[in-house]
């Protein structure tokens, strides 16, 4: 595994969902704040997106959007103004078929009709990777020719899948869908990554020795580190790692690497029944002791309690 794998696959939980949803005439509609991230594609026409206690976004076709902390946001066909945003639509309503549509929305005209993916992912943010709490609330990636061709390879194949009526959707679809929605949520990160002039994450990532001895920590965190070790792994001294390590990921090398195998050890309790002692080998304890006592001293519970507390299953609703 690699860090951005890791750090999503840390905090994902149950299904993600998503639909297509096409829109015309004056319209607007919200998204209440939730516990996961957001996204949006624009596939045809325009419109804005107002993020809570944020400036109005101009969204145009092929334009991708993720609101990696499920801030609350209007969309709408115009930067609407306060009074009509305090009648926007529910966006779920939309998605839910089931319901008469909504009043504003005139479905199927051609006048300034648009076309949108919009979805969401279910997080567990109780131990977030650092590299998703630096992203910022609202991560815009304008359409250009030329740039991110993963992430537009990604959308057409969404798009095509989410085509038409649920029961008209292809062979197959209940596995491609949770797979692509996946992809695209990589593809996303990853573009963030490439184009942030902020933040630290970008800069450990991009710098070698910090990628090289994170790589090394990702690809076996138990294995008996040292920093002698994991020097010799990245090609430098010890102090130089130490000092770019610390620098770049706000943590020495070692304090990351109990970090990351507790917070592995809670997806694990999480997401698997494994026994305490087998999640404790995974993840380079020696003992079901050793690890409960480092455990506790990380989350204040212990790993039995915290298992217990996250069994009651998931459920996702739609956008």
């Amino acid at each position: 595994m690699d860090v951005v794998s890791d750090a999503i696959s840390a905090v994902r939980v149950g299904r993600p969902s998503s639909d297509r949803v096409r829109v015309g005439g004056d319209w607007c509609a919200r998204l209440d704040p939730y516990d996961g991230a957001g996204f949006h594609v624009v596939l045809k026409g325009s419109c804005w997106l107002l993020p809570d206690g944020g400036d109005p976004v101009a969204l145009g076709a092929g334009d991708a959007v993720l609101l990696p902390h499920g801030t609350g946001h209007v969309v709408a066909d115009s930067p609407a103004d306060a009074a009509t945003v305090a009648r926007a639509v529910p966006f779920a309503r939309w998605a839910d078929r089931t319901l008469p549509q909504p009043p504003l929305p005139a479905f199927g005209t051609r006048a300034r009709e648009v076309e949108m993916l919009c979805g969401k992912y279910r997080l567990d943010r109780s131990h977030a990777h650092p590299l998703l709490a630096e992203l910022p609330p609202l991560v815009h990636l304008p359409n250009r020719a030329g740039r991110h061709p993963e992430l537009r390879a990604a959308v057409d194949l969404l798009g095509g899948e989410l085509g038409g009526e649920p029961h008209e959707r292809r062979p197959g679809s209940a596995v491609a869908l949770p797979s692509l929605l996946d992809l695209l949520l990589v593809y996303m990160i990853r573009s963030w990554l490439a184009e942030s002039t902020d933040g630290s994450w970008p800069g450990a990532l991009g710098d070698p020795v910090t990628a090289a001895a994170l790589r090394a920590l990702h690809a076996d965190p138990a294995a008996p580190w040292t920093n002698d070790l994991l020097a010799a792994e990245a090609g430098v001294s010890r102090p130089t790692l130490a000092r770019r390590f610390t620098a770049l990921t706000g943590r020495p090398p070692m304090a990351y690497l109990t970090w990351w195998r507790l917070t592995r050890a809670a997806a694990l309790l999480r997401d698997s029944p494994d026994p305490l002692a087998t999640i404790a080998r995974r993840v380079g304890y020696s003992s079901p002791y050793a690890f409960s006592h480092a455990f506790r001293r990380e989350f204040g519970t212990t790993p039995g309690r915290y298992r217990a507390a996250r069994e009651e299953p998931v459920t996702l609703t739609g956008p």
